[in-house]
């Protein structure tokens, strides 16, 4: 797969928070994966009332579900991000997982979204990704 990341000077550099503007892609294969959320593989939560570490487990879970799928965390293309009850403060919190685990050269695109909560109370945060091989 070809992924160029496009990050025009007239718009903000978003690759500070972790994602791109704009990603354009040569698709073969596309992979849609379910929101992930801090579950462990017997529903046990992992970081209650902990964001970053309930993001990382979140990412975790996406590397597996990516694996299964013969991807990797660089074919991520576009990211859905579910925070329940967002504070503007989360923002550092969740772009430096995200920073850690696609740097900040050619992150996916991103769409961040506050609801007012996911399918269980425990649950701070849910990733969702779209990937291109």
């Amino acid at each position: 797969m070809k992924m160029e990341t496009i990050n025009p000077t007239s718009l903000f550099d978003s690759r500070q928070y972790g994602f791109s503007q704009i990603v354009v892609t040569t698709p073969a294969k596309m992979v849609f994966i379910s929101g992930q959320v801090a579950w462990d593989e017997n529903q046990q939560l992992i970081g209650e009332n902990d964001l970053a570490t309930q993001t990382q487990q979140s990412l975790n879970n996406l590397k597996i579900a990516l694996e299964a799928a013969g991807a990797k965390l660089e074919d991520v293309v576009m990211l859905r991000i579910y925070k329940v009850n967002y504070q503007k403060e989360d923002a550092a919190i969740i772009s430096k997982v995200l920073k850690a685990n696609f740097g900040t050269e050619q992150p996916p695109a991103s769409t961040w979204l506050s609801v007012d909560g996911l399918a269980n109370k425990g649950f701070m945060i849910e990733i969702e990704a779209q990937a291109v091989l």
